[in-house]
């Protein structure tokens, strides 16, 4: 989908129309972070991730808006039964993204082309949102081709068309790499796809270590995994990222009880238990720390979440550190997990 969140809110309240907009935190105080944002408000150089203070800085005209996720997740339902008059082989990647594999598709139109431009019509004319879509022979080469023509926009990179796709491709375009490793490449004088394939396997792995492998493969067009429509459950959390900096001890270990008290109740809702728990700490200059304990027995307990991650946090030694966002997850399921299709109830939960 093409800047989801934003055009969702632009969508239902016509007076964002062409205005640049955001969702996420307000600047207000110390402020908040930006999880969408709009064409428009791209076009300042405003980014996702990026400080609320700062967007406005770079748009002082810019509007705030709260995210609506519980919108947001059935309009990403909505969107999802329009895939499946098309194909049952559906692998979500978020709300707003999938893989689907229409090699034996239900209508039997029998062009991968055609069922692309059916389904952005479709989603155009029923939900009056866009989307943009990448058309090839494996799902690492339509990922990067879905990001060529947006917003609403098709891309078509066929078989004879990979090899000199991949190699005319820049590093940083290359999907799972991201600024450190293209940085790290360009100093090796590695700029496209046509650079790395000059190195051997073995190269790529002894500068770049299990990722070199994956490299290898992916600059040749080499992809074999196939389209899961049910992705297993690795991790339940959740994190909130606050509208002041947590100062003191007993405001943290009160944050960190409400966020135990919402990952045990989605882990139960799934009726999963998990060994692992792990403790995210985004302190106020951005830095990011984690700390993690396992344990012999599964649990999906409120208190023992909370008891554990306030153990890690003490752990993590915060005192006299201003702290902006707190996150607690539990992973290292003990049994298998349900398959489930991937919603919001699977990935990590954000707290406005």
């Amino acid at each position: 989908m093409d800047a989801f969140y934003t055009s969702v809110e632009q969508r239902d309240r016509p007076e964002f129309k062409g205005k640049p907009i955001v969702v996420g935190g307000s600047p207000e105080g110390r402020g908040g972070v930006v999880a969408a944002a709009s064409y428009e408000a791209r076009n300042f150089g405003i980014r996702s991730a990026m400080s609320s203070k700062k967007a406005l800085q770079l748009c002082k005209h810019l509007i705030f808006v709260r995210p609506r996720f519980d919108v947001y997740k059935l309009v990403s339902n909505q969107i999802r039964e329009i895939f499946y008059r098309y194909t049952d082989l559906i692998e979500p990647l978020s709300l707003d993204e999938a893989y689907l594999d229409v090699t034996e598709d239900k209508q039997r139109i029998g062009s991968a082309i055609e069922i692309a431009t059916l389904i952005r019509q479709a989603i155009k004319d029923e939900l009056h949102l866009t989307a943009s879509a990448g058309v090839s022979i494996n799902k690492f080469v339509a990922k990067i081709a879905s990001d060529m023509k947006k917003p609403d926009g098709l891309t078509f990179i066929g078989p004879s068309k990979v090899k000199s796709f991949m190699e005319k491709l820049p590093v940083e375009k290359f999907f799972g790499v991201g600024k450190v490793t293209a940085d790290k490449m360009k100093r090796l004088g590695l700029h496209t796809g046509a650079d790395l394939k000059k190195l051997s396997e073995s190269e790529l792995i002894k500068h770049f270590g299990k990722s070199g492998k994956f490299f290898y493969k992916i600059v040749r067009g080499e992809d074999d995994r196939e389209v899961q429509p049910h992705r297993e459950t690795k991790s339940v959390g959740a994190e909130d990222t606050f509208s002041y900096d947590l100062t003191t001890i007993e405001e943290m270990y009160s944050e960190l009880d409400k966020i135990a008290e919402v990952v045990s109740d989605r882990l139960k809702r799934h009726s999963l238990k998990g060994k692992t728990i792990t403790l995210k700490i985004k302190y106020h200059d951005f830095k990011l720390a984690t700390r993690s304990q396992s344990f012999l027995e599964t649990t999906n307990d409120q208190d023992f979440l909370a008891t554990t991650a306030k153990q890690l946090l003490l752990v993590a030694d915060v005192e006299s550190k201003k702290i902006r966002l707190l996150g607690i997850s539990v992973s290292n399921f003990g049994t298998p997990p349900l398959r489930l299709h991937q919603d919001a109830d699977t990935d990590q939960l954000k707290l406005f």
